[in-house]
């Protein structure tokens, strides 16, 4: 579990979050929600150790972070910011290799190997393994640095906006791979996203943000309801269910 204590970030006469309290279960996909300006990607960022919060603590599975060595960090979390960056002249399986330096520290054994193979063919990346990052389209390369923090082979995955620039096809198959972790590997997934009804879909918990505090979290069906999101958006939403599925219409 990752518990949220009292945390705050910015200074004190603006504050981006405020008195922020927070738990988010391990095992499952968790969804940071909110409107723009929330404060979702900062509580992401702090969750990750990316910033340092102007108070408060953040303990994941018993470990206070900010007492935590990198290295150790480095085995128990793995994280895709929202903005990526890396040189481009470099391929997309030597990135994806690049997630593996944690347990090979850049000698690349057979279970590193084979860990790559995976991520590959797991993110539809067998075309584009051999070319270099500059050749890819945005979507392309948010698959290969998702595919970089899933070869790292951590408890947690922190991913910021991941759905950005991919396709109907890829965004769902995205989705659907962060529940194959969760149900059949245990790993706890922490995933900031807009699409509100990819959220209350394929979550099981959120963790909804509005003007830098905790607006509501919980369970999914029991806490993302209409009431609740109608108020954090500022505009009606309704709940119907679509293939056994709850969906989120606001759209008119």
């Amino acid at each position: 579990m990752i518990q949220v204590s009292n945390l705050s970030f910015g200074p004190a006469a603006n504050p981006i979050l405020q008195g922020i309290d927070a738990e988010i279960p391990a095992g499952r996909v968790t969804a940071l929600i909110g409107p723009n300006g929330a404060g979702k990607s900062t509580l992401l960022k702090l969750i990750a150790r990316q910033l340092t919060a102007s108070s408060g603590r953040i303990r994941m599975d018993g470990m206070d972070l900010a007492q935590t060595v990198p290295a150790q960090l480095a085995c128990k979390m793995a994280v895709v910011a929202q903005h990526l960056s890396v040189a481009s002249r470099v391929r997309v399986r030597d990135l994806i290799g690049f997630g593996r330096w944690p347990h090979s520290a850049g000698r690349l054994g057979v279970a590193d190997h084979a860990a790559i193979a995976n991520a590959v063919e797991l993110f539809d990346l067998g075309d584009l393994q051999t070319r270099f990052l500059d050749e890819l389209s945005g979507g392309q390369r948010q698959r290969a640095f998702i595919a970089m923090a899933y070869v790292q082979d951590t408890d947690w995955l922190l991913l910021d906006e991941p759905l950005n620039n991919l396709d109907l096809h890829h965004a769902r198959n995205l989705m659907a791979q962060l529940r194959h972790l969760t149900e059949l590997q245990g790993r706890g997934i922490v995933i900031v996203v807009h699409d509100l009804n990819y959220a209350i879909s394929w979550s099981d918990h959120v963790v909804a943000l509005r003007d830098g505090k905790v607006a509501f979290q919980g369970p999914v069906a029991a806490a993302a309801t209409a009431e609740r999101l109608s108020a954090l958006y500022q505009t009606p939403v309704a709940i119907t269910r679509l293939g056994g599925q709850p969906f989120a219409q606001y759209h008119r």
